[in-house]
């Protein structure tokens, strides 16, 4: 998981290549591990102090969520690559009710080794 965490910072704004199913999956779960330890602690710490001065360690977690937010793209956008689609493909997000089922579902998918053109 570790590996994936860093291949996910590393490639920060890369869009080209390709992501595997497992180092996509491992990254996430490991993200969303690093986000809830940060919003717990930032939490308690902000509870602890106060009113006033405890609003900025509750805002930190925010703050890591959205300097995420570039990285995770990024990554979508490769494993849409290792199942030989466009990474226009994450858009389909947009789409109301279904469209983050129908993006979940592509992200399972096992990746496409012969033909692939990305």
């Amino acid at each position: 998981m570790v590996d994936a965490v860093k291949e996910f910072f590393t490639k920060y704004a890369t869009f080209s290549g390709r992501t595997s199913r497992k180092t996509f999956w491992l990254a996430v779960l490991g993200i969303m591990l690093i986000t809830m330890v940060i919003g717990f602690v930032f939490g308690l710490i902000g509870g602890l102090v106060g009113d006033k001065a405890g609003t900025i360690f509750v805002v930190v977690p925010y703050l890591f969520v959205l300097s995420t937010l570039l990285p995770s793209l990024a990554m979508e956008v490769r494993r849409m690559h290792d199942i030989n689609k466009s990474g226009w493909f994450v858009l389909v997000s947009f789409i109301p009710f279904v469209g983050s089922i129908i993006l979940i579902v592509l992200l399972c998918m096992p990746a496409v080794d012969e033909g692939n053109t990305y």
